[in-house]
């Protein structure tokens, strides 16, 4: 198990309507804010919610909404520009991962002196962050509370990870009420993928005391958004169990590492712009047995404290078990089970397979992994 060292950050606030109070929670960065913002804020009538309360207490900003479909290089080069002639004293990132992950970059990069390339091609930030506050409008957003963000290279269309000053994002304010707006397949296939991001962080090499005490309660909470409470002692709103389920399995995975779900989800989602949580989704069941191969008994734990699988079965049939049951919830909400039906080739696999094997992040997996490794686990779940 990995040395456990313990930095206070962020400053995390989460409830409902806690989106009403954060004029009050950003004064203490400054009183000019750029704001990164998801146009789909604007269209779902969201968007008041985040700029009257900061006209009340006098905040100036002004609103950054252009978004393509990935949180590329010629978008954060743009925000970078608009941040340096703006003189903010800080960002308001609020969206799902495009818009925080260029937020992070903007943020991390405002006062560097070199070209944005040099950073996205290993250089280290050496100067001070802006304070950065994040406004996710999804349930898990790990990257967040790490020192590396994801971005799209916009010259070959690859992932990479950007590294950022520790402890770069200073706020996160967590409303459950903006989840309000997703469908019913994006909540099933983004409480999946929380579940898959608390397993990973579980086997992680990486993984500590304090990550798996994050993972066990965010999957117990996670078995009580999906499978209802056995009691009434839980009377606790599903959107608001699945906020503290993905802030919890977001904790973990900085705190350790996420894993192969991400890993291929973030490469995937890079070149052919398919849902993140989709990928993650499909990839989970055969992750599931996959470990259930080398670290059962976490994988066991695991499924019985969610209450997937009950208490009296053991090894590699409560894996088995487990995995049937995300497959049964994937046919239940109509979503693919099979990367295939998300019309992309298995020849079209092979670059991002390529992408994930020379990230970082393939070095904290649970086993080791080469490229073809990670190739021939995607053309199982294909």
């Amino acid at each position: 198990m990995a040395d456990f060292i313990f930095r206070i950050s962020p400053n995390i606030v989460l409830g409902p309507y806690t989106l009403s109070r954060i004029g009050q929670y950003v004064r203490e960065y400054g009183s000019r804010f750029l704001i990164v913002m998801d146009p789909i804020l604007k269209e779902v009538n969201l968007a008041d919610k985040l700029l009257e309360p900061l006209s009340e207490r006098k905040i100036d900003y002004f609103v950054f909404n252009e978004f393509g479909e990935n949180a590329d290089t010629k978008t954060i080069e743009r925000v970078l520009a608009l941040a340096r002639d703006g003189h903010i004293h800080g960002i308001i990132a609020a969206g799902g991962s495009k818009v925080l992950n260029v937020g992070c970059a903007t943020a991390s990069l405002y006062n560097e002196n070199h070209d944005l390339y040099d950073y996205v091609d290993g250089a280290v930030p050496t100067t001070g962050a802006l304070p950065l506050v994040c406004v996710p409008t999804t349930i898990r957003e790990p990257f967040i509370y790490a020192s590396v963000t994801p971005i799209v290279d916009s010259r070959s269309r690859q992932i990479k990870l950007l590294k950022t000053q520790n402890g770069l994002c200073k706020l996160a304010v967590i409303d459950p009420n903006l989840t309000l707006t997703l469908t019913d397949n994006q909540n099933t296939a983004m409480a999946l993928e929380t579940l898959c991001l608390a397993l990973e962080a579980y086997l992680s090499q990486k993984a500590t005391f304090f990550s798996d005490m994050l993972v066990e309660k965010s999957v117990e909470l996670m078995g009580y958004a999906i499978g209802g409470s056995p009691t009434l002692e839980i009377t606790t709103p599903e959107e608001i169990l699945k906020s503290q389920a993905g802030c919890m399995a977001s904790l973990a995975a900085a705190a350790s590492a996420p894993g192969l779900g991400t890993l291929l989800s973030l490469c995937i989602n890079s070149r052919f712009t398919v849902s993140r949580s989709l990928i993650a989704s499909i990839l989970f069941p055969s992750i599931i047995e996959d470990a259930g191969k080398f670290k059962v008994e976490r994988v066991e734990k695991l499924a019985h404290i969610s209450r997937i699988v009950s208490s009296d079965v053991h090894g590699e049939e409560a894996a088995a078990r487990f995995a049937e049951y995300i497959r049964q919830l994937l046919a239940k909400a109509n979503l693919p089970s099979r990367i295939k039906e998300l019309s992309i080739s298995i020849q079209q696999l092979a670059l991002p397979a390529e992408d994930a094997g020379r990230l970082e992040l393939a070095n904290t997996l649970p086993r080791s992994m080469s490229s073809d490794d990670l190739f021939d686990f995607i053309k199982s779940v294909y």
